[in-house]
């Protein structure tokens, strides 16, 4: 098949890219993460957590993977400390567009937390920019009610770095491999957590 453009290129380009964001990663940083949700599991805080357009995709499998793959494959599994409070501000569809509606684009997920956070709780902001306006003005508002704030992103951190109390930053300027290791991520985070909940669970 005749092409006009170099597929195997830009193939072998795009993962030269990701394995450098991989390279870079801060280990330290997501070390920092997997303890810090882990000790919200078990204080039993609510961890929310919000993002836009594919970050949106990752905060909802985020959540689903931390309320339900940590403890296991099946509904009996034992956890020490119960179930992760988990809730991804990205589900609620019908909420998300009647705030945008009545209050602007800007305020979907600073409503959200409005309603749903606690002091001592925990928001996990994911944006590839760091600058999404919603996400950063729902990581101010958690701050000012007490929560802890985590950001994973992308590029050099944005207006985000500085907001949140933590940061892991995929050191890219590609959306696609930093979208990517967002994802991974989560995957990282969700085995260590179950194994650390597992060998507690194990005496």
């Amino acid at each position: 098949m005749k092409r006009d453009v170099d597929v195997r290129s830009m193939v072998t380009a795009y993962l030269g890219r990701l394995r450098a964001a991989i390279d870079s990663l801060p280990v330290e940083a997501v070390e920092g993460l997997v303890d810090r949700l882990y000790a919200a599991y078990r204080d039993g805080r609510k961890v929310l957590i919000v993002g836009n357009g594919g970050s949106a995709a990752t905060a909802s499998h985020m959540a689903c993977d931390l309320a339900k793959n940590v403890f296991g494959q099946f509904p009996g599994d034992a956890a020490p400390a119960g179930r992760f409070k988990v809730l991804a501000l990205t589900d609620n569809i019908p909420l998300i567009t009647a705030w945008a509606n009545d209050a602007g684009y800007d305020r979907v997920f600073l409503e959200q937390v409005r309603t749903f956070t606690d002091a001592g709780d925990v928001l996990v902001a994911i944006s590839g920019s760091g600058n999404s306006p919603n996400v950063v003005e729902a990581v101010k508002l958690a701050r000012r009610l007490g929560a802890e704030t985590i950001g994973i992103l992308g590029f050099t951190g944005g207006k985000l770095k500085d907001l949140v109390d933590r940061a892991v930053i995929v050191a890219s300027d590609d959306y696609g491999p930093i979208e990517d290791l967002h994802m991974a991520l989560d995957h990282i985070v969700t085995t260590c957590l179950r194994e650390m909940i597992a060998h507690e669970a194990a005496g």
